[in-house]
């Protein structure tokens, strides 16, 4: 899960017991055909980010081997084959999505030591011994313990370089190779990639580049207001570990400390809430995409509402092609297929509408994961699932009770225009969904 070269505490884990043992260390990648909704999308935004990852664990003395898997006729299961001729196995400590159940099968497997490290998280998840209510019970534990991690991080140096020969499995890639490797892949070829991100570990860090000098200043002030582009748009690039957490704190805090600018608003968000959701992830295991995860309360007013009239009522077809009678809603959307991520703010009126205008919860909870898993780039993630049961109530407190919500929290329309500056955000995506360029992407 965290494809990066640089501050990765697994790849840091690899080489310390790599070099107590004086032995190299082949840092492997593989890429599946039969996650769920597999596309070109999220496949080509992987194999973007394998050049990087390629120079750079050159530099380090690492070697690499990269295997997409092309077809579900293929060996799915390499890793056990490499691990015949290895001292150890390291992998991600990662609660959700492939990784997980990964973890736990090739464990049973293996008569070696497999470790999991967390290389996602700035406060490990494992510092948490429950699940916490909401971000006001986690908070001051993250900041108590936060100065102990929130500081730079040194790979360290290889003693003994990969010299040996990579298996014939092993695929090489190039910026040319990359549209002719996806398109032989076993996975959905409807599915374009974004308009607008690019994967790979620079293009990350010209991301969190651009986010110091430009917006940290007016992240406090601008961060709901999508059309204003205040935010680091670093989803992506965390979700795929392009770029560590951990690094992008520390970065944020230096440059605020440098420049006279305050950090606190987006390591809140970083840290906080986005470990909040580690946190929920870790702790609710399969349950993590479930209403059964809800706090009671919410669980209990949404049951009481369960047979409230609902009008409009819309398909998960109509959803997906953005066909309601909501223009910012059907905008929201359309981002989604153009870029494959919705701003933040935006996506909560995105949930809770989908909520108002479904037959049932469990028909929105479904509808939305399968949106976020078929186009979002941040999708599979704790982040996805906590973002999406926060509509439901998670993490929440109840409000004034109301049709088909109960005390769930509720968003409106006009609130969104009285926040936000909706007609130039309406404008953006027109722009983009006509031409195809989106006038933002990073050149």
């Amino acid at each position: 899960m965290n494809r990066r070269v640089d501050a990765n505490h697994g790849l840091a884990h690899a080489i310390h017991l790599a070099n107590e043992l004086k032995l190299p260390v082949l840092f492997y990648e593989g890429l599946s055909c039969n996650y769920r909704l597999a596309n070109d999308r999220i496949h080509t935004f992987v194999v973007e980010g394998v050049p990087d990852t390629v120079e750079r664990l050159k530099k380090l003395g690492v070697g690499y081997v990269f295997y997409p898997r092309r077809s579900r006729n293929e060996a799915g299961d390499l890793i056990f084959d490499l691990a015949k001729k290895a001292a150890a196995v390291v992998a991600d400590d990662y609660p959700t999505s492939i990784a997980a159940q990964h973890n736990l099968k090739s464990a049973a497997k293996l008569d070696i030591p497999f470790l999991a490290v967390d290389s996602s998280c700035t406060v490990p998840m494992n510092r948490f011994e429950k699940r916490e209510y909401a971000a006001y019970t986690i908070r001051p534990k993250i900041h108590r313990l936060l100065p102990g991690y929130l500081k730079p991080f040194e790979m360290p140096k290889v003693l003994r370089k990969w010299t040996l020969p990579v298996p014939d499995f092993h695929v090489e890639v190039t910026p040319d190779s990359i549209p002719a490797l996806v398109a032989s892949c076993e996975i959905d070829h409807s599915v374009p990639a974004s308009t607008t991100f690019r994967g790979g570990s620079r293009e990350a860090e010209r991301r969190l580049n651009t986010f110091l000098t430009k917006n940290l200043k007016r992240y406090a002030t601008d961060r709901n207001q999508p059309a204003a582009h205040a935010t680091s748009n670093l989803s992506p690039y965390l979700h795929f570990g392009m770029i560590g957490a951990p690094e992008v704190a520390h970065r944020a805090q230096t440059y605020g400390l440098e420049h006279n600018l305050s950090s606190v608003e987006f390591v809140e968000e970083l840290v906080v809430r986005r470990e909040l959701a580690f946190n929920f992830a870790r702790f609710a295991g399969p349950q993590v995409e479930c209403l059964s995860s809800l706090p009671d309360w919410a669980r209990n007013t949404l049951l009481k509402h369960a047979a409230d009239p609902r009008t409009p009522t819309y398909s998960r077809d109509q959803f997906e092609h953005a066909d309601t009678h909501d223009d910012i809603w059907n905008a929201t959307q359309k981002e989604l297929l153009l870029r494959g991520k919705m701003h933040g703010y935006y996506r909560m009126y995105w949930g809770k509408k989908i909520i108002e205008w479904s037959p049932t919860c469990q028909d929105a909870l479904e509808t939305m994961i399968y949106l976020h898993d078929k186009y979002a780039l941040d999708g599979r993630d704790p982040n996805t699932y906590t973002g999406i049961l926060w509509c439901f109530g998670l993490h929440d407190r109840p409000w004034i009770e109301r049709p088909i919500f109960g005390m769930i929290r509720y968003m409106v329309y006009d609130g969104l225009k009285r926040k936000t500056n909706v007609a130039s955000y309406l404008r953006e995506i027109a722009h983009i969904e006509r031409t195809g360029k989106d006038p933002f992407a990073l050149d």
